[in-house]
């Protein structure tokens, strides 16, 4: 799990947007949605591990995975969420 202090002070580093923690049922259905080979990253590359954690930028249009409850606040390994509308 990402440490709420952290939560507090990181941002999308594109738009400088703040960025929340997903809810379970959010995650769930990114990782349904990733399962079914629907999810890019900004690189053009298929998400193929499901997310035990993920942030989810202000407007709920791009997220940063969590792995081993770090975020990867990288634009190119940020995903698209647009299939998911």
């Amino acid at each position: 799990m990402v440490e709420a202090d952290l939560l507090d002070i990181l941002v999308c580093p594109e738009t400088k947007r703040p960025v929340r923690l997903a809810e379970p049922e959010f995650l769930e259905r990114v990782n349904r949605a990733i399962n079914e080979g629907k999810l890019e990253n900004r690189a053009g590359e298929r998400v193929t591990e499901t997310l035990e954690a993920a942030l989810v930028r202000e407007g709920d249009d791009l997220l940063y995975p969590v792995h081993d409850g770090i975020p990867v606040m990288l634009i190119d390994e940020a995903v698209s969420l647009d299939p998911l509308s």
